[in-house]
């Protein structure tokens, strides 16, 4: 049974400490981080591909000076073998590796991981179900652009239903106070998606005037067994274009998880936009992960 502390999804972060993490990301960004995990062994487990998430994983581990070593399926005796999760767990805390960052498709994977392994574990991405720290360099960016996200409207739009990032930022945004609208068609967005302080529209446009930001998610079309809505269906309604961003607010903002689809939610239009800020957003992700795995390894200072 772990006895140290882990980030599944926000839920496992009080409101003090979400403004920590986001404080300590702030400095680290500043000016170099401490070596504070110095001899900190860390292991990455991802069992899906990832660009954005590895790397700045990656990167911010070595930046606070831990040991890394990255694991493939390939790799793990678990996919051969028929070791458990659970033995695997066992066997690197015996190693003495303190923190494991997970990515899995199996949604729970890390937090049944983080029941056997003493030590740190990070959710990476689960399934359709958390990605906490995409959540926080997300929420982190709209943070650092309107210094407060409370009574801020943001417009999340796509497939909802599969999005892990989606997930954890509403619960996240939801938190701070920030109003909290879900777009997209009922095959993407089930009506039981609506609670207290979110709202579901299918409407895009009539969103765009209202909106302080619009966060675009792609198709995940690897989680759908059959495609309920065709390609133009979905850009004709869902695309943001030249023409959807006339409608938006001078000041407002376009955000997106990424990978991103051109031609699909976005149109190449949207680069070029003064408020297009994906490259912020993966920015941020070194500085947020960083301080996340500082947190929990050393606390709040």
């Amino acid at each position: 049974m772990r006895t140290r502390r882990s980030l599944i999804d926000l839920d496992d972060l009080s409101a003090a400490d979400l403004a920590y993490i986001f404080e300590r990301t702030r400095a680290f960004e500043k000016r170099p981080p401490p070596e504070t995990l110095k001899g900190i062994a860390c292991v990455n487990m991802f069992f899906e591909q990832s660009t954005r998430t590895f790397a700045s994983f990656n990167l911010a581990q070595l930046r606070l000076g831990a040991q890394v070593v990255n694991l493939s399926p390939k790799d793990i005796s678990l996919a051969t073998k028929g070791e458990t999760i659970e033995d695997t767990a066992i066997t690197l805390a015996a190693m003495g590796i303190a923190v494991l960052v997970l990515r899995h498709p199996e949604a729970g994977f890390p937090a049944r991981v983080a029941k056997a392994f003493d030590g740190h574990v990070v959710n990476a991405g689960d399934g359709g179900h958390a990605h906490p720290t995409q959540a926080l360099l997300d929420i982190h960016t709209l943070r650092e652009e309107f210094g407060d996200v409370a009574g801020r409207t943001v417009a999340i739009v796509g497939d909802i239903l599969h999005s892990r990032v989606a997930h954890s930022t509403v619960r996240g945004l939801v938190r701070l106070g920030a109003d909290v609208v879900l777009v997209g068609p009922e095959s993407f967005l089930p009506d039981s998606y609506a609670e207290r302080g979110v709202r579901i529209e299918r409407d895009f446009d009539a969103v765009l005037p209202t909106a302080d930001a619009i966060v675009l998610l792609r198709i995940q079309r690897e989680r759908f067994a059959d495609m309920p809505l065709g390609d133009d269906d979905y850009v004709a309604r869902y695309r943001l274009d030249a023409a959807r961003l006339e409608r938006l607010r001078p000041e407002a903002i376009v955000m997106h998880p990424g990978p991103y689809n051109r031609g699909i939610e976005l149109d190449d239009v949207v680069l070029e936009y003064a408020g297009w800020r994906y490259a912020k957003q993966v920015m941020h992700g070194v500085g947020i992960r960083a301080a996340v795995l500082d947190f929990l390894v050393n606390g709040a200072a």
